[in-house]
């Protein structure tokens, strides 16, 4: 757990420096709600050892573009749009010494307090990545390991966050999932920290855990089904065909874990991995 924190320190770090020093691109790429979405994941950066590998990858699957930015401290960012919209970011880290997997997908969640937030986390017994860290003056993140060993980013906006108007379209994140070690505590936690409603639904395969901020489904948590693989949170990506999308993975340098299969969510989802090792999910739309 210190390994990982080390690399994600350095990560978080290099991603929110050239991410900051991007802000007035971004946002001329994203359409802002009023207000914050309090409880949202709004942004998403891709941490990856083979960036290129990833670009053919994602490209390949999405149909995603690329523009190259450089952040003050000289760190590269990539910028993933999919079609005239800026989804998702792409920090690239050298792979361990000793081998170790530390690519990943790595989801910023909407906070009211990002202070409280990070003070809450440590309580219940979760760490610190990365304190906050003021992106502009408007945006404060910080990065945590939750309790239940997850790592987050969290996000506190002035001004309002991405807003849910491009919210299903393929090649775009469509929904967030914890795979937990107890998600009755999880969900305990999770609606302490960014004030969800929280719903408990009996689904094929268990028990479902869905957090709803003002009536809009936002996150879902589920017991880790996955041997081998500690808690996280899962990103899910929208695709028109999932079966078709899927077939691309192996081709495309990825592996598929999980392919389509009716007994599983109606055989509309497949779990893959991307040519650096991270894991991602393929959600046939609508969800």
């Amino acid at each position: 757990m210190k390994q990982l924190r080390t690399y994600l320190t350095v990560i978080v770090l290099a991603g929110i420096a050239a991410c900051a020093s991007t802000t007035t691109s971004l946002m001329s790429g994203m359409s802002l709600s009023e207000e914050p979405l309090t409880g949202k994941f709004i942004w998403h950066d891709l941490v990856t050892t083979d960036l290129e590998a990833d670009k053919r990858f994602y490209s390949g699957l999405f149909g995603w573009t690329y523009e190259q930015r450089r952040g003050p401290n000289g760190n590269p960012y990539t910028l993933a749009k999919s079609g005239d919209r800026f989804v998702a970011g792409m920090v690239v880290e050298q792979r361990p010494k000793d081998g170790s997997d530390i690519s990943r997908w790595l989801g910023y969640l909407s906070v009211p307090n990002l202070g409280l937030a990070v003070k809450q986390n440590g309580t219940a017994g979760g760490s610190t990545v990365v304190e906050r860290l003021d992106i502009s003056d408007f945006v404060r993140v910080a990065a945590i390991i939750d309790p239940q060993g997850a790592v987050l980013g969290l996000a506190q906006s002035s001004i309002g966050d991405p807003d849910d108007s491009h919210a299903g379209k393929p090649g775009r994140v469509v929904w967030d999932e914890l795979l937990a070690s107890d998600p009755a505590a999880a969900a305990r936690f999770y609606k302490a920290l960014a004030g969800y409603k929280v719903d408990m639904q009996q689904r094929n395969g268990g028990e479902y855990t869905l957090l709803i901020a003002d009536g809009v489904k936002r996150a879902g948590i589920l017991e880790n089904p996955l041997d081998g693989v500690e808690p996280l949170w899962l990103t899910y990506f929208g695709v028109q065909d999932v079966k078709a999308t899927a077939a691309k993975v192996s081709g495309l340098g990825g592996r598929v874990l999980l392919a389509p299969a009716a007994h599983i969510r109606d055989g509309k989802l497949a779990l893959v991995v991307d040519p650096s090792g991270a894991l991602l999910a393929l959600q046939q739309q609508p969800l």
